[in-house]
């Protein structure tokens, strides 16, 4: 059992947006927060375009791994939290899941590596906002 709050973060493929926000709150809490990712329906590869938008931040998700989505997963996060429209997590048990309806530039033609820098932008201030939320809960109990 651990006093740390833990957050998993959800997606379809587990490639990018979920890769990159947890990349985003490790690096903004450390081992302040248990950290994990998955996917609805895991790929089999991080997204290069992801990664290196985070490496310019001095984040790095090169050596993830996707993983499968599970009930189990999803029972023991103290929060989900399902980055776009695309992925649908069931709730499990009490644990609240909450959906980031995230910036898609590709709707306004923009794609490379400029679509995956506006992309990271959204979710890093999500994941600040979050971040905080979390230090907040933390310093009540």
């Amino acid at each position: 059992m651990t006093d740390r709050p833990s957050v998993l973060f959800v997606c379809v493929k587990n490639g990018g947006k979920s890769q990159m926000a947890a990349g985003l709150m490790r690096a903004a809490v450390g081992d302040e927060v248990e950290v994990s990712s998955a996917g609805t329906q895991p790929g089999d590869t991080i997204n290069a375009l992801s990664a290196q938008s985070l490496l310019e931040l001095g984040v790095d998700i090169t050596g993830e791994r996707t993983r499968q989505l599970t009930d189990d997963m999803v029972a023991a996060a103290d929060r989900v939290v399902v980055l776009g429209r695309d992925a649908h997590v069931r709730p499990v048990g009490d644990t609240p899941v909450e959906v980031w309806d995230t910036d898609e530039p590709s709707e306004r033609g923009i794609d490379g590596i400029e679509r995956m820098r506006l992309v990271r932008d959204d979710i890093a201030a999500r994941v600040r906002a979050l971040a905080e939320h979390l230090r907040a809960d933390v310093g009540q109990s």
